[in-house]
C-alpha cells in the first residue's frame, strides 16, 4: 500500500482521540482557555454529564471573527507569542481543543472584545454551519452539543451520565483550587452545584471550600522556598485521612497535574503516619520557573517532566514533614456521630427499701449517703457522700492527692484522672475529656526519641546479661546479616549464630527491657519485604517503627497518675504524637457540649 497524506477531518478526528477522551477532557482544555483569556468569571452547564451538552461562559478578553475563524485550525494558538516551548506560562498551548472537539460535536463559539461587536461560529462536525453576527456580553461563550453522536465506537465506550458528570466536576473543581483569584460555577440539567466567589489570596480557604468544610481546622500550611522553586498549599493531619488517593491535588505553576513522582513524595513523607490503605488528603502547589518543568509530555497536559526531580522530591518529603511538625499533638479527633449514638443513658434500677451499697446493712431509706471502703481494703474515701442508689463503686485504682490536682486547664491533653481497661487514660481538659491510648501514644513517642537519636548519629545500645539466641530460617538470617551494621547504628547488635540462627548482644537503650525474639523475628519480616537495593536508612521510618513498637508501653499495665500525667505532657511537647506509628489517633476528646448533651443539659 502507498503513502498517502490523510484527509483533514480524519486528521482531525485522531487528534480528537487523543485530547478529547471523555466530556470532562473537552471541558477541560475550554476552562483552560477561558483563564487564559484572563477571565474573572467562569460558568460553566453541563446536561447529561456533559455527552449532551457543555457550556463555558467567561468574561475575558474575547476574539475577532478573524480569530475565531483561526482558533479552529489546527495548531494555531496565541499562547506561544516567543515560539519558546520550552518556557510555557499558560495551560492550553497546543492548537489541537478547538477542531478537535469540533470534529466530533456540534460546536458554537460566540465571543465579543470589549468595545467591539460580537460574532459567532457554528461547526458541526467538522462542518462550518454558521457564521454571523451574535449579540452577548464582552468575553466568549462556547458550546459543545451531542459529543461523539456520530462515532458510535466513541461513545459505547462512555462511562454513566452520573459518572461522566462526577469527572467534569472534578476538573473544574481542581482548576478552581489554582485560581483562588476567579470566581467559578457550575450548573448541572439546572442544578447549581458548584458556586465559589474570588478572592485575592485565599488557597487554603478555596481549597477547603472546595473539598471538605473540615479540612481548615485539621490541616497545616505549607511554605518553603528552595533554589527558585516555591511550595505552598495545605496538607491534613495524618488522622484526617481518606479510602481513596482521589483528595489529593498536585498543582504546578497553577496546572493540575497527576504525577507520580509527586504522588509518590506524598506517601513517603506521610509514611508511618496514617494506615496503609488510607491516603493523605493534600492539595500542594509547586511553582517552578518554566525552564526547569516540561509540560508538553502528554497530550491531555495532565503530566509534567522535571529537569531535577531529586530536588522535587526531596522539597515536597521536606516541606510535608515540616509542616507536620507544627501540628505536634493535634489530631483530628471529632467523635462520629455513628459512636456518639451509642451512648445512651442507663435505665433507672430501683433497690428493695434497706438496701444500698453493698448490700448496705444498717442503712435506712432515709439516710441517702455513706462511705464507701477503698476498693483495696485499706482506708476509706472520706466524706464520700455516695447516694445509696448507686451500684457498688468499680474496682477501679485510685491513689490518694496529697496535694491539689493540677487543672485541665494548664494543659491542652488536659490531667489525668484515671485508667480504663488498663488501656485506656482518661484525663479532663478545659474543654473536654480526653481519652488516650496509652500504648499507641508511647509508641509514638518512642519513635520520634529514635529519630532524634539516629540525627544525632547513633542509637544507644544496652548490651544484654545474657546474649539471647534467636533461630529463624537461613533467608532471614541472610538478610539480617547483611544488614548488621546499619542495624548497629539503631542500637541492635546481632551476630550470625549458625545457620539458622542470630544473637542478639545488645537491644536499643530507648526500648528498655523488651522482647529481643520478638523484635528481630519482626524486623526479619521487614527487611524481606524491602528492596535490597534500598539502604536501610533509607526505611527509618518503618524499622524504627517497629523497635518503637516492642519498646512501648503495653496495653493491660497499670499506670499511676503520675506516669499518666507524664506521657500527657511529653505528647504535648513531641511531633506527630496525635497518631501512632500505623496512623491510628493516639487520643480522642469529647468536647464538654457533647458531655452535656449526653444528660440532656443543653
Amino acid at each position: 500500500m502507498s503513502i498517502r497524506r490523510l484527509p483533514s477531518h480524519l486528521v482531525n478526528r485522531i487528534a480528537a482521540g487523543e485530547v478529547v477522551e471523555r466530556p470532562a477532557s473537552a471541558l477541560k482544555e475550554l476552562v483552560e482557555n477561558a483563564i487564559d483569556s484572563g477571565a474573572g468569571r467562569i460558568a460553566v452547564a453541563l446536561s447529561a454529564g456533559g455527552v449532551e451538552r457543555i457550556e463555558v461562559a467567561d468574561d475575558g478578553c474575547g476574539m475577532t471573527p478573524d480569530e475565531i475563524a483561526l482558533a479552529l485550525e489546527r495548531h494555531a494558538t496565541s499562547k506561544l507569542p516567543d515560539e519558546d516551548i520550552d518556557r510555557v506560562v499558560t495551560l492550553g498551548f497546543r492548537g489541537e481543543a478547538l477542531p478537535s472537539i469540533a470534529s466530533v460535536a456540534r460546536l458554537t463559539i460566540e465571543s465579543r472584545p470589549a468595545g467591539r461587536d460580537g460574532w459567532a461560529r457554528t461547526v458541526d462536525n467538522g462542518v462550518v454551519e454558521r457564521d454571523g453576527p451574535a449579540a452577548l456580553p464582552p468575553g466568549t461563550r462556547v458550546l459543545v452539543e451531542e459529543l461523539f453522536a456520530r462515532v458510535p465506537a466513541r461513545r459505547k465506550f462512555l462511562r454513566s451520565p452520573r459518572a461522566e458528570y462526577a469527572a467534569c466536576l472534578d476538573v473544574v473543581r481542581r482548576l478552581a483550587m489554582a485560581r483562588p483569584d476567579i470566581a467559578f460555577s457550575v450548573e448541572h440539567d439546572g442544578r447549581r452545584v458548584l458556586s465559589v466567589a474570588a478572592a485575592a489570596d485565599g488557597r487554603p480557604e478555596r481549597v477547603a471550600a472546595l473539598t471538605d468544610r473540615a479540612l481548615a481546622d485539621n490541616s497545616v500550611a505549607i511554605d518553603l522556598e528552595r533554589e527558585g522553586h516555591v511550595l505552598g498549599g495545605v496538607a491534613g493531619l495524618p488522622t484526617f485521612h481518606r479510602g481513596v488517593a482521589d483528595h489529593q491535588y498536585l498543582f504546578v505553576n497553577g496546572r493540575p497535574v497527576k504525577d507520580r513522582l509527586l504522588i509518590g513524595a506524598i506517601r513517603g513523607a506521610y509514611a508511618e503516619m496514617m494506615p496503609r490503605d488510607r491516603h493523605a488528603v493534600v492539595a500542594l502547589f509547586l511553582d517552578v520557573p518554566p525552564s526547569e518543568v516540561d509540560v508538553n509530555v502528554h497530550p491531555a497536559k495532565t503530566e509534567v517532566r522535571f529537569r531535577d526531580p531529586a530536588l522535587v522530591r526531596g522539597m515536597i518529603v521536606s516541606g510535608l514533614r515540616r509542616a507536620l511538625d507544627t501540628a505536634g499533638h493535634r489530631v483530628a479527633h471529632d467523635a462520629p456521630a455513628d459512636v456518639m449514638a451509642l451512648w445512651r443513658p442507663e435505665q433507672t434500677v430501683s433497690l428493695p427499701a434497706g438496701e444500698g451499697v453493698g448490700g448496705g446493712a444498717g442503712v435506712s431509706p432515709g439516710d441517702p449517703f455513706v462511705a464507701a471502703p477503698y476498693p483495696s481494703g485499706g482506708g476509706s474515701y472520706l466524706n464520700d457522700r455516695r447516694p445509696t442508689f448507686f451500684a457498688p463503686p468499680p474496682a477501679a485504682r485510685a491513689e490518694p492527692a496529697w496535694h491539689a490536682p493540677p487543672e485541665g486547664a494548664d494543659f491542652p491533653l488536659g490531667v489525668a484522672r484515671g485508667q480504663v481497661a488498663k488501656t485506656y487514660i482518661v484525663a479532663e481538659a478545659a474543654d473536654g475529656l480526653v481519652l488516650v491510648d496509652q500504648h499507641a501514644a508511647h509508641e509514638r513517642l518512642v519513635l520520634e526519641r529514635m529519630r532524634a537519636a539516629l540525627a544525632g548519629g547513633r542509637v544507644a545500645a544496652q548490651a544484654l546479661l545474657l546474649p539471647e539466641v534467636v533461630e529463624l530460617d537461613e533467608p532471614a538470617c541472610d538478610r539480617l546479616e547483611a544488614r548488621i551494621a546499619e542495624l548497629a547504628d539503631f542500637g541492635l547488635e546481632l551476630e550470625r549464630f549458625g545457620a539458622r540462627a542470630m544473637l542478639v548482644r545488645a537491644t536499643p537503650a530507648l526500648l528498655g527491657q523488651g522482647d529481643p525474639k520478638g523484635l528481630v523475628t519482626d524486623l526479619a519480616d521487614e527487611l524481606a519485604a524491602y528492596d535490597q537495593a534500598l539502604s536501610l536508612r533509607e526505611r527509618l521510618d518503618a524499622v524504627a517503627g517497629t523497635m518503637a513498637c516492642h519498646g512501648s508501653v503495653r496495653a493491660g499495665r497499670v499506670l499511676s497518675v503520675a506516669e499518666m500525667n507524664a506521657l500527657l505532657r511529653e505528647m504535648e511537647a513531641t511531633p506527630h504524637s496525635g497518631q501512632c506509628n500505623h496512623g491510628r489517633p493516639t487520643w480522642v476528646k469529647l468536647q464538654m457540649g457533647d458531655v452535656e448533651r449526653l444528660f440532656g443539659r443543653k
